[in-house]
């Protein structure tokens, strides 16, 4: 017996099982933005869980690096502020360097709506009452850091011979709800900017498709005072996990311009099968 348990001759079967477990990602490689925590953190788990090589990132390094080392051998940590064009810049050439390409950019990075108003929810703030400053860091975590991100990328997919942008989105009604400047527009801007890419891309080896939860997410950008009916309604991150994985695998090669919603995959993949 072993300390679990289980006979000898069951554990090592076990852990054979395991090993011989199809990796559908093996030799994928992929840059997340935002992935040390919430949605990021949840998605880099699942690819790394399928075998892609994960370049997690966050503004501050030590953060990301220690993200990287909990998910493994196939996680690299690397100090990204998608605000910034020299970072970016720098960021993208070091992954491009350590891995020898990127197959999938996934443009994750935002912050919500707690740092303008961290009562949100039951005191909704009027948009005149936003400070530019903190209008600007949201637009330009969001919109400006995905259009970065994917201006860098983009045309080293292409000399590459092809590649994926998945652009994370948010629910439509989350961009025109009372109270959420700047929040809101950024998602929207977000979606605009998917829109364009994908049609300049339409003729071209690069994908590009939009990804979101489909309701709030128990990430920490709800207040932890939120009503009990909120935070009983958030989703589980890792609802990310499934549809992110098949969009960076050979499944979704043809897939491009699509509007996916996490909580809705398996019906909406259910629906693409003849």
């Amino acid at each position: 017996m072993t300390d679990s348990g289980l006979p000898k001759d069951t554990v090592s079967e076990h852990a054979l099982v395991r090993r011989a477990a199809p990796e559908p990602l093996a030799g994928t490689r992929v840059l997340l933005s935002g992935a040390t925590s919430g949605l990021g953190r949840a998605m880099a788990s699942a690819l790394v869980e399928a075998g892609a090589e994960v370049i997690v990132t966050g503004r501050q390094l030590a953060r990301a690096q220690a993200s990287a080392a909990r998910l493994g051998a196939l996680a690299v940590g690397l100090e990204l502020d998608v605000r910034d064009e020299t970072s970016v810049r720098a960021a993208v050439e070091q992954a491009w360097d350590q891995l020898g390409g990127v197959d999938v950019l996934v443009n994750n990075a935002g912050i919500g709506m707690r740092t303008v108003n961290h009562r949100f929810l039951t005191d909704p703030q009027p948009f005149w009452e936003v400070s530019p400053e903190g209008f600007r860091d949201v637009l330009d975590t969001k919109a400006t850091g995905s259009f970065l991100l994917a201006r860098e990328l983009v045309p080293r997919m292409l000399d590459a011979g092809g590649g994926r942008v998945v652009n994370i989105s948010m629910n439509e009604q989350t961009m025109i709800r009372r109270g959420f400047v700047p929040y809101g527009p950024s998602g929207a801007a977000v979606e605009a900017l998917s829109r364009v890419m994908a049609a300049d891309l339409a003729e071209t080896s690069v994908r590009v498709n939009i990804l979101l939860p489909g309701g709030a997410t128990a990430t920490g950008m709800v207040p932890e005072d939120a009503p009990a009916e909120v935070r009983a309604s958030l989703l589980d991150p890792a609802v990310m996990g499934p549809p992110i994985v098949w969009l960076a695998s050979s499944d979704a090669e043809d897939v491009h311009d699509e509007r996916i919603v996490a909580s809705g995959f398996e019906s909406w993949l259910a629906s693409r099968t003849p």
